[in-house]
Parts: structure tokens; sequence; C-alpha cells
């Protein structure tokens, strides 16, 4: 029997993935779908690291601290916005083509994001305190569950978002790419409040009404461009007017220039989202808009077709599971001690150098994650013991599960 190459192997994939692509579907938008999120991955593998504690716990750090010079990184793999965008250009065509009631639709695109949210918490539930008995220091798992828990802020948000969705459809119907503009008003009169020469009389709670308008704003654009609204000049004013305004606020506002937090920093431009991430998203929307014809063309071919199928179909659980492809490296790396861009501070180039050799590693690990997480983003299949119970107890563990992540025990 004749074992097939690697090589081959993957073109008879690639070419099978290829026969089963409808001819209508969207590959621009899966492509820069897939594109956003290998960027939160990317980011966060890259840009957040571990210092260890004289009790041999991890604690979070980052080399932005140290490296402020590599804050433009994070222009490009900041790339919610682009998430955003997709999601509403998804979202508006999806809505349309419903058969059944809004709330059908709406359910059925929340427990499609909720299930692998349940999953990934109900087993760092289960196995926070398997590890802790294993000699897993405390400050270790709480970093651990810190760093799980936090890209799940994104699903809230959006789910909030998508339940907006047939508001944002009539919005573009009336005003077209227009109807974003009111948010990003609404982000610059906070961020005015927030940093203006009223600042120290403004409470902190003020910040939060940016939450908001400040993801809905792209999302707004993806409905818009998903309704025809926004053409290539739309996409030319939103490339030109993001560059401009993002440029005059870093170098007239003198906003923080990282478009992630960083420990220790005054002002961060992401939780909640400043006016700063609003123009990266515009800029960033407008290139996405111009460049969906040549992308179009380029994701024909389908050796490159595949790699974006096989990513958008594990999307939630690339989002879910990737900090812990990367915890799943520097736990076992704390107990050898210091490990070079595992376990060591993020100070040095040597550093940087180190972590890029690592990131093929996390990828690795968090393959063989997928495999057996992949079955929470799929549908719930039946079996002896009744879903309802299943999904009661998983809710439980992961309400568990948050209470310790956010510190509350």
């Amino acid at each position: 029997m004749t074992v097939p190459r690697p090589r081959a192997l993957l073109k008879r994939t690639a070419d099978r993935i290829e026969r089963q692509t409808p001819a209508h579907r969207d590959r621009a938008v899966d492509g820069l779908r897939a594109l956003a999120l290998l960027a939160v991955p990317t980011g966060h593998w890259l840009l957040g690291g571990f210092t260890l504690g004289a009790d041999g716990g991890l604690h979070n750090a980052s080399p932005l601290s140290a490296f402020g010079a590599l804050a433009p990184a994070s222009w490009v793999l900041q790339m919610l916005g682009i998430f955003f965008l997709v999601g509403g250009y998804a979202s508006a065509l999806s809505f349309r083509r419903r058969t059944g009631s809004t709330g059908a639709w709406l359910k059925g695109r929340i427990v499609r994001l909720g299930r692998p949210v349940l999953g990934v918490s109900a087993v760092w539930a289960l196995a926070a305190p398997a590890l802790y008995a294993a000699g897993v220091p405390e400050a270790t798992l709480r970093t651990g569950a810190t760093l799980v828990i936090q890209p799940l802020w994104f699903v809230g948000v959006y789910v909030v978002i998508t339940a907006l969705t047939p508001y944002c459809v009539r919005a573009a119907g009336r005003l077209g790419g227009w109807a974003a503009a009111p948010l990003l008003v609404s982000v610059a009169l906070v961020d005015f409040l927030r940093y203006g020469p009223l600042a120290g009389s403004v409470p902190g709670w003020v910040a939060l009404l940016n939450i908001l308008p400040g993801w809905l704003f792209a999302y707004q654009l993806g409905v818009g461009w998903g309704e025809g609204r926004i053409g290539r000049r739309g996409g030319w004013l939103l490339l030109a007017g993001g560059t401009l305004l993002f440029a005059a606020l870093l170098a007239v506002f003198h906003y923080p220039a990282s478009m992630v937090g960083v420990p220790g920093a005054e002002r961060t431009n992401s939780h909640p989202p400043s006016l700063l991430v609003l123009a990266l998203a515009a800029a960033q929307s407008g290139a996405a808009v111009l460049l969906r014809d040549r992308l179009a063309r380029l994701l024909a071919r389908p050796a490159l077709w595949a790699p974006v199928v096989v990513v958008n179909l594990c999307a939630m659980t690339i989002l879910c599971w990737h900090q812990t492809a990367m915890l799943a490296a520097a736990v076992p790396g704390s107990f050898l001690g210091e490990v070079a861009g595992l376990t060591t501070a993020p100070d040095s180039l040597g550093w940087i150098a180190a972590r890029v050799a690592w990131m093929p590693v996390f990828a690795v690990l968090l393959v063989a994650l997928a495999r057996y997480a992949r079955r929470f983003e799929g549908p719930a299949r039946q079996g002896r013991t009744a879903p309802a119970v299943r999904r009661t107890v998983a809710g439980l563990l992961a309400a568990g599960f948050a209470v310790f992540a956010l510190g509350l025990a």
C-alpha cells in the first residue's frame, strides 16, 4: 500500500475543499475574517510575556513596557476593526436571507458563539483544581485564568452588537456608510470628557460609555458594506480619513501609540476603545473594501483558499483556546526555572528573538488542542444525558471559573 506524500495529501485536501465551496461564497470576506482571527493569537503570543515569581508562579508582563518602539506592531496586529467589519457584513446578508423570525435568527447566532465559551470555561474550571493538586502555584493559575478569560469579553460585546443587527440594517438603508458617523462622534465626545480640560472632574465610569459605540462602529460599516451602500469611493474616504485622523491623534493629541494595554500606563486605547481605535478601524475598513476584488482573485487558488476555510471553521476554537496553548508550554517551563522567551522577563532583544522561536510551538499546541476543543464549536449532539442538564452543569462550571479569573474568589 502506497502512503501518499504530504504534499500530495495537502493538494488532494485543497482540491476537495475547492469542489465543496459554493460558487456564491464570498472568498474575500472569509479571507479577511481569517486574517483578523489569526492576528489575535499572533498578537497575544508576541506581545504577552511572563515573569517568574519567587514562589515559582507566573505573572503577566509585556515587552511593550520595555520596548515602546514595538507599538507600531500593535497597529498591524490589532485587527478587531476588520473582524467587526466582516461580522457586520456577514450578519447583514444572513439577516436578509433568514427564513424564520428575528428571534430565531439571533438565537442561532448566539448559540454558535456561546458553546465554545462555555466549553473552554468549563474545562478550565475542572482543570484548575487538578493542576493545583499537582503542584502548580495559585499565582500561575490566576495568571492563566486571567489570560484565558480576557479574550472572551469580545464574545459578550459581539452578542450585544449582533442583537442590534436589525437596527443597523435600517440605519444603513437610510444613511449608507454615514450611519457609522454618529458612533465616531459619540466616542470623540467621551474622549474629550476623559482627556480634555474637564478630565479631573469626570468620573471614571464615563469611559465605559465608549464600549458599545466603539465596537459597533466597524460593525455598522460592515452592515453598510453588506447592504451595498459602501463602494470604492467610500473605501477611499474611509482609508484617507481614518489614516489622517489616526496620525492627528498621535501627533497632535498625544494618544498612546500602543493599540493594546501596557502595564503601568495611565491611558489605554483598547479597554474601553478610544477614538484612535475607531480611526484605525476606519482605515482598515477602507483598505478591505478597496482590496476586496484583488483578494478574491488571490483566494481563487485552491492552495490559498483551503487554509482560509479551515481557519474559519475553527474561528471560536482559535479565539477561546490560543491562550491555553501558550500556557501549555509556559506552565511546564516554569518548573524548569527561567526559560528564554517563555518565563524570563520580556525586557531584552534576546527575549523577542526567543519568543518568535516559541511561536511555532504554541501553534502546534493549539492545533493539538483544537482536535478535541473543536467539538464545542459544532452543533450540539444528542446523548443519553439531557442537553439541558449538560448546559446547566457547563454554565455553573463556567460561572465558577469566571469568578476565580476575575479575582472574586
